[in-house]
């Protein structure tokens, strides 16, 4: 399909300027003034800002989780991330333990395949690395899977030890791949859970009390020691507070192979929303969980600063009338997780670009052009040039609206930022050439998204 966008003001991770832009066979062919072609498609893009797509590297579709599964499958969570601006994501495969890393990567194609409307990659997370399943990290880095996740809590679950990711690391200073941490001290977290536990503290809120910031700090100071050693780059998901923000600023004063990234909730919402009355409090039960505003000052100063590269959603949706409801009388059973993936940019674009915050270049750093540097798709993602694949979005900076359930796309049913005003709305959104979004709302979207197979550092 060919596109014209006409009058569009564009802006990437360098540049702003009014031009066309042509699309014809899923590439950005010519980029120029008053361009005339015969396209099959012709945009108005007058008083709009005309962005590259965005790129989250952080999801959880179709991923098994405290004995449920979350809501949006590859269909209705690419869905929602396409009317959100978002034409690429990066989810998680899960590792079994005793599994082989193919067997596993394997089962997700199958979750994907044929369902994603939108391009996707995969990071592999690893629960069991026995020396004689090493080898296989170098097969996934040929098969475009770079990045390897290990969680540092979740004990009796998902939890490693830190000889696993030493080995990983050690690897990964080989094979160029970029190890993913979720920095939280599991044994800490483990006793103050029991604690709350044995007093009879079961509500929401205690999600909170038992996964202090110190514990989150604690992980990442360790891992950054840990990745010195190994000679490897880390990035940290999730990065939520002030204490492991400090971690990764000293440890990028001395060298800048430390990579985090941080989360619109983070960014917006804070513990009070534990203390909702009843059981609504279960909402917002992620990890790390929400922390207490003054920490939000600070990551918004860490994103200006590049101590954080990249904003992403850790979209994991489980509903709340019969998902969440599985912790009703012990939040430590609580699905961990929440949805975001159809907010990012409208959040980033009101609380960043419309406060003054940060410049709309930096923004689409952080939402396009880094996730894509990080992860092994610039300049094929990223950016809008001659060449690169034609993920685009036109966005409406004056356009207002109020995030709702009752409105979203995402297959659950509440919204972590429900009744929050936003200012500028994705308006149309162009994925390898393919309009899916018109309007702000889905047009027709085929399962049309591609594996993306990525390169290394």
């Amino acid at each position: 399909m060919s596109v014209l966008i006409k009058n569009g003001h564009i802006f990437t991770a360098v540049d702003n300027y009014l031009a066309d832009i042509l699309v014809d066979e899923g590439k950005v062919r010519t980029i120029g003034i008053d361009l005339t072609a015969d396209a099959e498609k012709t945009i108005d893009a007058t008083g709009k800002y005309v962005i590259p797509g965005g790129i989250d590297p952080h999801t959880h579709l179709d991923f098994p989780f405290g004995g449920t599964v979350s809501s949006d499958d590859f269909s209705t969570g690419t869905i929602a991330a396409a009317v959100g601006g978002t034409t690429s994501i990066v989810d998680f495969v899960v590792q079994q333990r005793g599994q082989a890393l193919t067997e596993a990567l394997e089962i997700w194609h199958q979750k994907a395949e044929g369902r994603a409307a939108i391009d996707y990659g995969f990071h592999m997370i690893v629960q069991d690395l026995p020396d004689h399943r090493l080898s296989e990290m170098d097969e996934m880095v040929r098969q475009g899977v770079t990045s390897f996740k290990m969680f540092m809590a979740y004990r009796g679950a998902v939890m490693v030890d830190d000889d696993t990711i030493f080995k990983a690391m050690v690897r990964a200073s080989d094979n160029g791949a970029l190890i993913c941490l979720h920095a939280e001290h599991g044994h800490m977290i483990d006793v103050l859970v029991q604690q709350a536990l044995a007093q009879g503290n079961t509500a929401p809120r205690f999600h909170a009390s038992t996964r202090p910031p110190v514990t989150e700090a604690e992980a990442t100071h360790r891992a950054i020691r840990m990745a010195e050693i190994a000679g490897a780059p880390v990035y940290f998901v999730h990065l939520s507070c002030t204490e492991a923000l400090e971690q990764v600023q000293a440890a990028r004063s001395r060298q800048n192979y430390v990579y985090a990234e941080t989360c619109p909730h983070y960014l917006t919402l804070d513990d009070s929303m534990y203390d909702q009355e009843g059981f609504e409090g279960a909402k917002y039960v992620l990890t790390p969980p929400l922390r207490n505003k003054g920490h939000q000052d600070e990551l918004w100063k860490g994103l200006r600063r590049n101590d954080l590269q990249v904003v992403s959603t850790d979209h994991c949706a489980f509903r709340f009338g019969d998902q969440k409801t599985l912790g009703l009388n012990d939040f430590s059973k609580i699905p961990n997780g929440g949805p975001g993936i159809e907010n990012r940019l409208s959040l980033l674009y009101t609380h960043g670009v419309d406060s003054g915050l940060m410049d709309l270049n930096r923004m689409v750093e952080l939402f396009s052009t880094n996730p894509a540097k990080l992860f092994g798709l610039f300049p094929r993602k990223g950016t809008i040039a001659v060449g690169s694949d034609a993920d685009i979005v036109v966005f409406d900076p004056d356009a207002e609206t109020v995030i709702s359930a009752q409105t979203h796309h995402m297959n659950v049913d509440y919204n972590l930022y429900e009744g929050m005003r936003v200012k500028g709305v994705p308006e149309t959104v162009i994925v390898n050439g393919r309009v899916l979004v018109e309007d702000g709302q889905p047009a027709g979207i085929p399962a049309g998204g591609r594996f993306l197979r990525r390169s290394t550092q």
